[in-house]
Order: C-alpha cells, then structure tokens, then sequence
C-alpha cells in the first residue's frame, strides 16, 4: 500500500493534545513557507490542519479499479433483487453498466448523475425490503463510490 497521505484518505491522529487518537477525513493538502506537508483533515463539522508526521494512514480512498469492482459486485447482487418493478429491473443494470463505463471518463456531472439515479432506486428498494442479505454487499460498496466521487472527481 502507498503510505502517502492524499485528499481523501482516512487518517488517524497521533498528535497529542485536543484531537489526540480522532479519525478524520483529508480535505486537503498544502504546504507551508517552509514546503512541510500540511494536512487539512475535516473531523465531522470541523477541520484541522496538521503536518503529515502527526499522522497515520487508516484507509486508502478507493482507486478506480476499485470502484469498477465496487460497481461489478453490486451488478452481480441486483440478480438477487426480487423486488423490483419491471422498469428498475432493466434501468438499475444498465445506469450501472453506464456508470462503469463513465468511471474512467472521469466526467464528474455524468458519474454524479448516474449514481443519484442508482442510489434513489436503491433507498426506494430498501424501504420495501431493508432486513435482505444482498444489502450487506450493496452497502459498503456504494458507500466506496460515492467516497471515490466525493474525493477524486
């Protein structure tokens, strides 16, 4: 794994003091007058600057070829979906297959798009049928996509 910080990346804080052992999200990165990294970590509603010494990479944010993988084993799960009316049964997989091929594109409005229209499908799917095993796949795997949309695009 590449241990170097990046926006995006989930990091640990060891430095000691107020956010001593929090977990944040990198919002940014940028130097000071002196060219030492500084880190700008978004902690919930507040954000905090810190110089890369002062932390430990938790997560990677997902590179594309994971998030690809992300989209292929949520493809694979919508198969196991009952529920679905007629018409999401054929426009969930093709805005998935769209969105897979979109991810290398890297258009921000198009995968944006594309991924509001896959994810208000899925909050209406799950309102129907919340406790379904298939969820436990689906979750986390579009919980990385949009990660990677937020932070890389």
């Amino acid at each position: 794994m590449d241990d170097r910080i990046e926006k995006g990346d989930i990091v640990l804080i060891n430095q000691s003091g107020k956010y001593h052992q929090q977990v944040g999200e990198v919002s940014e990165i940028d130097y000071n007058i002196f060219f030492v990294k500084i880190v700008i970590v978004n902690l919930g509603n507040q954000e905090a600057n810190f110089e890369e010494k002062d932390l430990q990479l938790q997560t990677k944010k997902p590179n594309l070829q994971e998030v690809i993988a992300s989209v292929d084993k949520i493809l694979e799960q919508v198969e196991q979906i009952t529920g679905l009316p007629t018409s999401e049964k054929v426009e969930l997989p093709n805005r998935l297959k769209y969105l897979k091929l979109d991810i290398p594109k890297l258009d921000k409005q198009l995968i944006q798009k594309n991924f509001d229209s896959i994810d208000k499908i899925f909050a209406a799917t799950r309102e129907a049928d919340s406790s379904a095993s298939f969820w436990q796949e689906i979750d986390p795997n579009l919980e990385k996509i949009s990660w990677w949309i937020r932070t890389s695009l």
